[in-house]
Order: structure tokens, then sequence, then C-alpha cells
């Protein structure tokens, strides 16, 4: 798939799948912006696409006043937006009796309120015909153990997306969703113990953990004019994970 020329910008771009999709993007010949909450990561995902087509902006989506500076940043580019890729999230994962108000905010915050408020800061900029994908997750359908407000915010996440497509059909912006199952980014490390990965990888048809770079190349083929007839869907990169599961 060829996006010479096309302008792209991820959020949560500093690692797993967010920078596996940057750098795909980057093959295909985009012009890439980032965005991540620590400047550390930034430079570090820069230092390894070492590509001048790539541009990074500090931001927190969480925070309206950040996406205030990346709305305005981008505008300054005077360029149009062709593919927005909504993929900043967190996760922390505990039974409902031990959920606290701060681990209920900041996943709400980042994976639904982040998300939200980043489409509408940047709609002005979106060109006619372009391209939004949110990352969302098969536990938005699923009912795991420990996961009822990361899997909350990724079952408002899909509404929000399929309510998207229609309102912005009439620009010929397609919004669609990917959910990946369990892949081996930095988050799933950090956020589950060797044991669960184990479990998570022998809970999909395929016996393993999904790669961030397979995840990537099915958001370059929903932003690709491939994919021209497909809005308000959501398409599971999940190694079999919920058929599998369900058995």
């Amino acid at each position: 798939m060829n996006f010479t020329n096309k302008n792209v910008l991820i959020t949560g771009g500093t690692t797993g799948i967010g920078l596996a999709t940057a750098k795909e993007f980057i093959k295909s010949g985009a012009n890439v912006w980032i965005t991540g909450r620590n400047s550390e990561n930034l430079k570090n995902a820069a230092d390894e696409i070492n590509n001048p087509n790539l541009k990074t902006i500090m931001a927190d989506t969480a925070n309206l006043s950040d996406l205030s500076l990346l709305e305005k940043a981008f505008a300054e580019s005077g360029d149009k937006l062709h593919t927005l890729f909504l993929n900043a999230g967190i996760a922390t994962f505990s039974s409902i009796e031990e959920v606290t108000e701060a681990d209920f905010d900041a996943q709400f915050n980042t994976n639904v309120k982040g998300h939200f408020f980043t489409l509408q800061k940047l709609l002005p900029h979106l060109a006619e015909g372009s391209s939004v994908i949110f990352t969302s997750s098969t536990v938005a359908t699923a009912a795991n153990l420990g996961s009822s407000i990361y899997s909350a915010t990724k079952g408002a996440l899909n509404k929000i997306a399929q309510i998207a497509a229609n309102e912005l059909a009439g620009r010929k912006i397609r919004v669609n969703i990917v959910s990946p199952g369990p892949v081996a980014t930095p988050g799933l490390h950090k956020a589950v113990p060797e044991g669960a990965k184990e479990f998570l990888a022998s809970a999909t048809a395929m016996q393993r953990l999904g790669d961030p770079a397979e995840i990537a190349k099915t958001v370059l083929f929903l932003a690709s004019d491939d994919a021209s007839f497909i809005t308000g869907t959501e398409l599971l990169a999940d190694g079999g994970y919920i058929n599998y599961a369900l058995k």
C-alpha cells in the first residue's frame, strides 16, 4: 500500500502498536505525527524510526489543554490529515471490589475521553475521504475476570466510533475499529504477570500472542483505498481469541 504524501497522526505512538504502525506508515511513504506523554519515549521512538518524515508532539490526550496544543501544532503545519489513528490507551486489571476511583478515572480519561476529544479537535483538519481508526480490544465483548473498567472503556469506544461513522459519512470520512486480541506489547507485559500471558496465548486459536506489526498492517489496510467501502466496522485481529475462548 502506498501512502506517499499522505499525512497520518497517531496518538500513543511511542511504543507497542502505535510505534509499529508509525513504522509501517513511514515505510509506505507517509508523513507521520506521533504523540506521547513521555518525552523520553518520544525521543526513543524518533531515534528508532530515524526518518525525516516523522514528527513528534508531546501531548497527554486525557488532558484537554494538551489536546488544544496538539490541534494548534497540526494546524500550524498547514496540512490536511488523511489518517487519524486513535490509539493511546492504558489498562489496569483488578476485581470490582478492588477498583479505585483513580483507576476508574485514569482509564476512562485516556481510553474514552481522550479519543473522543482528540477526534473533535482534529475534525476541522480531516481531509474529505480520510480515515479514522480507533484501537479497541476483544475485551469490549469478552467478560474476562478483573477487566470490568478496561472492558467498559473499550465498549464505550466502539459505540462512539460507530456513531462517528454515520456523522462523518457526509464528508466521505470512514471510521473503523481495530480490536486486537492479546498482543506482545510493553503495555501487556506491564499489566499482566507472566503466567497470565501464557494463558492469553493459549486462549487463541493460533496459540500465541500477536505481534504489534501484525496489528499495524491491519490498520494500514483500514486506512487504505483497499478498504474504501468499509466504515462503522470492527475488525478483529485476535488470532482467533474470541471464537477459541468461547469453546
